[in-house]
């Protein structure tokens, strides 16, 4: 069972040595001699940080068309890299990297043989920007002083879209559409969206900023870093809610869940036995009743999470009722290998399906979307991706905790998150955004990032003991 499962995790897999063999390796180092003899690229890691810096620190501010082009910027900097790059440079791949490359396969041809042909075209253009980010974000974030700049730099940008959307919930903001049912008890209440535009892509954005604040207590050293910390949690976490977008809720919680169980399993190496015992149960039910507490008191609170129980009687609700269930027609036409990716195709498409009054931009699930866009085989690949990602973070994790090494906060910050995300996607469409879908790649690409191949695991180990 156990060797099953390590095959299936493709942990045994050897990477190195296909890597090494493969054609695709070849290519690398080709123009090695040219980055010998460049001034330029002897600072090739911080010039692609500086770039990767420029593409989180404006993305909040900035069109989509400015964050597609330094998308490109990206994807041509890791091109360059890769060109000049030792050959050696190849050890970098992780399993990890192998079912994102099949992923892009399935894309591929479920744009050869979608049926809107030029529509899925554009959308594998912007999946594959967004790949080679995560491929350039792999290759870079291995140090881990970089690893935390970018981290730092993603917050701090983070606070300042936080603290704008909390000054709305002040003084006031003009809702920019129709967000909130207007026979509901909540149609007056201002539902803040910052620099974004709207509330649910503004919770999207701000789910990785509260689970990374969080970590950034324990993994930055100082006092004062640490109080910023805390402030930072405060702010995020206060700007999220205030959004009032239920999906955002959802991953709020199931991402807070999650770092708080890796926390008390990360301490409680350091515990007597009773806490080590209790202090998960106890950490559960106090959390569970702080929730409870803030939904029956907070009449705001209480009223937008019981319409997640009103089905289509809430209107919001209703809408995506009907979308979801014409989108699985969509699926049942075309279950293999899907309509192609992006949401051009979608559109082209969706209009035959869809039922009166509810036209759709997606397909509001990123499960439904990837099953509408990829079909089953694309959905099963990226279930297989999610299940050899978590399983790295938890080895890792275990090997970290061991080492007492306070890069695991962000590892755990970067696992929370993902499941945090997850769990908004599933009733949302803001996980196809580019200011949302380049955090899920930096998660990712993070959790890539901390791989070693088994034997050296063994052997950081055995030198820590």
């Amino acid at each position: 069972m156990n060797l099953a499962w390590q095959q299936l995790t493709l942990m045994n897999v050897p990477v190195q040595e296909w890597v090494q063999v493969s054609y695709l390796h070849r290519t690398i180092g080709a123009l090695r001699n040219w980055r010998k003899g460049s001034w330029l690229m002897q600072w090739a890691d911080l010039l692609g940080v500086v770039l990767v810096m420029l593409t989180f620190g404006l993305a909040p501010f900035v069109s989509t068309t400015l964050i597609g082009v330094l998308l490109l910027a990206c994807a041509g900097y890791w091109l360059l890299l890769t060109l000049t790059d030792e050959a050696e440079t190849g050890s970098g791949i992780t399993p990890i990297h192998l079912l994102v490359l099949l992923y892009w396969g399935v894309a591929l041809l479920a744009t050869g043989l979608s049926p809107v042909r030029a529509a899925a075209l554009e959308g594998l253009i912007k999946l594959t920007l967004n790949l080679l980010l995560f491929a350039l974000l792999a290759r870079l974030l291995r140090s881990s002083r970089l690893r935390s700049a970018v981290i730092t730099v993603y917050l701090l940008t983070a606070l300042v879209v936080s603290v704008a959307g909390l000054r709305q919930w002040f003084f006031g903001a003009d809702a920019l559409a129709t967000w909130v049912d207007p026979e509901s008890t909540l149609a007056g209440t201002t539902r803040v969206y910052s620099f974004l535009g709207n509330p649910n892509l503004l919770a999207g954005y701000l789910l990785p900023a509260v689970n990374f604040s969080a970590a950034a207590v324990f993994a930055w050293r100082r006092w004062l870093p640490k109080a910023l910390g805390v402030l930072m949690w405060g702010v995020n976490s206060a700007c999220l809610v205030l959004t009032f977008s239920r999906g955002g809720w959802i991953g709020f919680v199931v991402a807070s869940f999650c770092m708080l169980l890796l926390l008390v399993h990360w301490f409680s190496i350091h515990l007597p036995r009773f806490w080590r015992i209790w202090s998960l149960p106890l950490v559960l039910g106090v959390s569970a009743m702080i929730v409870s507490a803030a939904v029956i008191l907070v009449e705001p609170l209480r009223d937008r999470v019981l319409s997640m129980f009103m089905g289509r009687e809430d209107s919001s609700n209703n809408f995506r009722i009907n979308v979801w269930m014409a989108v699985i027609e969509m699926i049942k036409d075309r279950p293999v290998l899907g309509i192609g990716p992006g949401n051009s195709a979608f559109n082209r498409v969706y209009p035959q399906y869809q039922q009166a009054g509810y036209t759709a931009l997606s397909a509001y699930s990123i499960v439904l979307e990837i099953a509408v866009e990829t079909g089953l085989v694309g959905l099963s690949c990226f279930l297989w991706l999610l299940l050899v990602a978590f399983n790295q973070c938890w080895v890792q994790l275990q090997q970290l905790r061991q080492l007492a090494r306070r890069e695991g906060f962000w590892l755990m910050a970067a696992t929370a998150t993902m499941l945090g995300m997850l769990a908004h996607g599933l009733v949302d469409t803001v996980w196809y955004r580019p200011q949302v879908s380049t955090l899920w790649w930096l998660m990712l690409a993070i959790v890539a990032s901390y791989y070693l191949p088994s034997h050296q695991s063994k052997s950081a180990l055995a030198a820590s003991q």
